[in-house]
């Protein structure tokens, strides 16, 4: 038999083995804003319906398959470090991919890392966060230097010299990734240095030296920095908040990158970390051989320095791990809408419904309490809404950050073999899960700061319990669960030891509390049963029967057609 008489007509040797079919599509080319019913209802319903228009053009370039590209990009060509040129002089440069500046442009440009400070209206968090949790979905590293530079702003107006310098520049639409001094550029980023190898989260076990030199150099009284630091994120930024111990105590500095001079400021770079997750940032160990830096606020008083300034790097790790859920569950359920298995599409199948109906009101409660908490800061004159983010942000960073990283590995079961492939945006999603748990003061410490904001100021817990009464009637599981919550609050025995254990209580008050006034009937309903039955959430996929999870789906599943 020859090869015409063994295959079609046509084909020869080269035949077709199997038709493609069956088979996911790319989630791309859609507005990330508008295919986001609950992201669009806390927008409106948290005082930023100005926004709408803008956040929607934004949505349709974030979701559009150029720039999700350029997310894919980032990871996959990490920054290099260069510490000497070829001649052997000292330049200490890190190298970023094309598409990393892209999208650091299109961040800055967006005002990601200013919009709140350069434009104060009603609802500029709310939007700035909106914008903040769109872009989180096409990639998480590089808004790890946006926010760093919208954090810095709190700290360096303590300090009037220092902010009438540099803040016009940080607050510019501007993004300059030049390897020059701040005086040659129109825009500016602000890193940090803060933790030391010896110490961790101890900052007040740091060893960096501070030493006064007696001279004014620039905007203030100079000093020269001597030490290490185990974490210095973004060192490619143009200056960096950084603690040190100066004569008076633990002092916060500002260090450039450039001498106003015009050389290089001692700032070394040993190595750039090997990190599992947020592989498209630089994050590095540095040696400050004599850095030249000028004092933020007052000697000795370094942490209650930084005090706003975490504050704000907590809130962005809340809207960062919320829109890492909502991508995760974005995915699962464009899946589950094109996917069949056994006779049916899999959105269609009770079993994978539970499951995709439980990763969306997880998303969906995360993104109410972060809506909430940036309505706050958007209302910080008002003594309730600034205990709130006293007291809340601590709370919304712990329980969303540890939510996401088995939120992520359940949306990319859902995908089955084929979302552990490195070519799937489901590895990058679950290495990301875990980064913002950790960065800005582990589980731990989120815990133990409630505590000490509940010991330091006893009133922000009435504050607390009272935005929880504004769900109270509505919902009896709720009510016995504050009340149980209420008890054991003011129970100080061991309170450090169930510190966790409260704080997670605490988490879910407040986010049943917010569906049951904000969200679909379907969503509160199903949120209650699953996670204050019982006494708290069980795996993903775990939603008691009577819930309505078809409409729990149908809300949160994106369409392109």
């Amino acid at each position: 038999m020859n090869a015409a008489e063994r295959w079609p007509a046509g084909q020869g040797a080269l035949a077709d083995t199997h038709e493609v079919f069956n088979v996911g599509t790319e989630l791309a080319d859609l507005d990330l804003y508008r295919q986001d019913a609950a992201l669009v209802e806390g927008v409106q319903r948290e005082g930023a319906a100005w926004a709408d228009e803008a956040l929607s053009a934004f949505g349709r370039r974030a979701g559009s398959a150029e720039t999700l590209e350029l997310g894919a990009l980032a990871n996959q060509h990490p920054p290099q470090l260069e510490t000497h040129d070829r001649f052997g002089r000292r330049i200490d440069l890190v190298k970023f991919h094309p598409a990393y500046h892209q999208l650091m442009t299109t961040a800055i440009g967006q005002g990601l890392h200013a919009s709140p400070w350069s434009e104060p209206k009603p609802g500029a968090h709310v939007a700035r966060a909106a914008h903040f949790y769109l872009q989180t979905q096409v990639e998480a590293g590089h808004l790890c230097p946006v926010t760093m530079t919208f954090a810095s702003v709190p700290a360096l107006m303590t300090t009037p010299s220092l902010a009438s310098t540099w803040v016009p520049k940080i607050l510019s639409r501007r993004y300059d990734p030049r390897n020059v001094g701040d005086g040659q550029k129109d825009g500016l980023t602000i890193g940090m240095a803060m933790t030391e190898k010896q110490g961790g989260s101890d900052v007040r076990a740091n060893t960096t030296r501070a030493h006064p030199t007696g001279a004014a150099t620039g905007p203030g009284a100079a000093y020269e920095l001597v030490g290490h630091k185990y974490f210095v994120s973004a060192p490619m930024c143009d200056a960096f908040l950084v603690l040190a111990q100066a004569p008076g105590g633990l002092s916060c500095f500002l260090l450039p990158r450039w001498r106003p001079d015009g050389t290089k400021n001692p700032l070394q770079l040993v190595r750039l970390k090997k990190k599992m997750g947020n592989a498209s940032n630089a994050s590095s160990e540095t040696e400050l051989r004599g850095a030249l830096a000028w004092m933020v606020g007052e000697e000795g008083r370094g942490v209650r320095t930084i005090i706003e300034m975490v504050s704000m790097t907590r809130f962005d790790c809340m809207i960062g791990s919320s829109g890492g859920q909502r991508a995760a569950a974005a995915l699962a359920l464009h899946h589950g809408r094109h996917r069949s298995a056994f006779g049916r599409l899999l959105h269609e199948q009770p079993l994978m419904r539970n499951v995709l109906a439980d990763l969306a009101i997880e998303g969906e409660a995360s993104l109410a309490l972060t809506l909430r908490i940036a309505r706050a800061l958007d209302q910080r004159s008002d003594p309730h809404e600034d205990a709130l983010v006293r007291l809340v942000t601590a709370v919304g960073k712990y329980w969303i950050c540890k939510r996401t990283a088995a939120h992520a590995a359940e949306a990319m079961e859902c995908i089955g073999g084929s979302g552990v492939m490195e070519d799937s945006p489901f590895p990058r999603l679950y290495r990301e899960a875990p980064v913002n748990a950790i960065w800005e003061g582990s589980g731990n410490v989120q815990c133990l700061d409630v505590l000490r904001a509940l010991q330091k100021s006893p009133e922000v817990l009435d504050v607390f319990f009272a935005e929880l009464a504004k769900g109270r009637g509505a919902d009896n599981r709720l009510d016995r669960w504050v009340v149980e919550l209420q008890r054991d609050l003011r129970d100080g025995d061991e309170v450090e030891f169930r510190a966790r254990g409260l704080v997670d209580r605490m988490a879910l008050a407040l986010q049943a509390s917010l569906l049951r006034q904000h969200a679909p009937a379907a969503v509160a309903d199903a949120f209650s049963a699953s996670r204050l039955d019982g006494g708290g959430h069980r795996q993903y996929g775990t939603l008691p029967r009577g819930v309505d999870s078809a409409a729990i789906v149908r809300r949160a599943t994106p369409v392109v057609d």
